[in-house]
């Protein structure tokens, strides 16, 4: 698809931006010359990034931890400072801690909670404010997973952040239509290599294998559905959740029974 222009010169907020998906939300919003706000823990790695990008003049980063309110707020009035208004806010910095719930400290529980459903709340919430207030009719786009519709054992407050966060982008997404604001929801495949949330290599081999598609998620398929969901493209579209993961939401190439061919 091409988009002729259409995001040149528009803010983007990418939160989790130093992420195996934060990089290449920024590389593909870049590429189409967009301006960015990268923001993740690490200010000097989003230096480092976003010197890397051919972003748009009046880019810029912000570090931030996104379990601490204070930091929240400079956030927000940095890119009310900065733009006025951002354009799109792509709420993707995300945890996904492995452990029985019986197993799960408070200290986890919140972490998991803070930072993938309550920092997206407090960030749509002030952001797509100075959209009203500047009548910005923006877009927000929130990166679930297909664990917010199919619990899996040993990630079960993942999950549940994940549904809740599918239910808070269809509640923005109602309240704000009236002022030409669309929240989405979009669901990538799976992509191995996080820093944060390491998984083993056979984990990660068994993953892949069931796929229906036959492969890991790339850069180019998550970015693809970002920018549409962006776009005017998709105009008419809110209140939905996107999954592009390969059909592995939708079940596995697994197969338990002694018939290993379909014929």
């Amino acid at each position: 698809m091409n988009f002729e222009g259409e995001f040149a010169g528009r803010g983007v907020v990418i939160t989790g931006a130093c992420g195996i998906y934060g990089r290449g939300l920024a590389r593909t919003f870049a590429a189409e010359g967009a301006k960015l706000c990268l923001t993740d823990r690490d200010g000097p790695a989003l230096d480092a990034l976003l010197a890397e990008l051919p972003a748009a003049a009046g880019s810029f980063t912000q570090a931030a931890d996104l379990m601490d309110d204070a930091s929240l707020a400079a956030l927000a009035a940095r890119v009310g400072s900065e733009w006025g208004a951002a354009d799109i806010l792509i709420n993707n910095a995300g945890i996904y801690p492995s452990g029985f719930l019986l197993d799960t400290t408070n200290e986890a529980w919140d972490a998991i909670l803070g930072i993938n459903l309550r920092a997206p709340f407090i960030l749509t919430r002030d952001l797509t404010t100075q959209m009203v207030k500047a009548g910005v009719k923006g877009t927000v786009i929130n990166i679930s997973s297909g664990a917010a519709r199919k619990m899996r054992r040993t990630a079960a407050p993942y999950s549940l952040s994940k549904t809740a966060l599918d239910r808070l982008t269809k509640g923005f997404a109602i309240e704000l239509a009236e002022y030409g604001i669309r929240v989405n929801a979009l669901e990538p495949g799976f992509a191995a290599g996080s820093s944060v949330s390491a998984l083993s290599q056979a984990h990660v081999d068994k993953v892949t294998a069931g796929i229906p598609l036959g492969r890991a998620s790339s850069e180019a398929d998550i970015g693809a559905a970002a920018l549409y969901l962006a776009s005017s493209a998709a105009a008419y579209v809110t209140g939905t959740s996107l999954a592009v993961d390969g059909g592995n939401s939708i079940g596995s190439l697994e197969v338990h029974q002694d018939k290993k061919q379909a014929l």
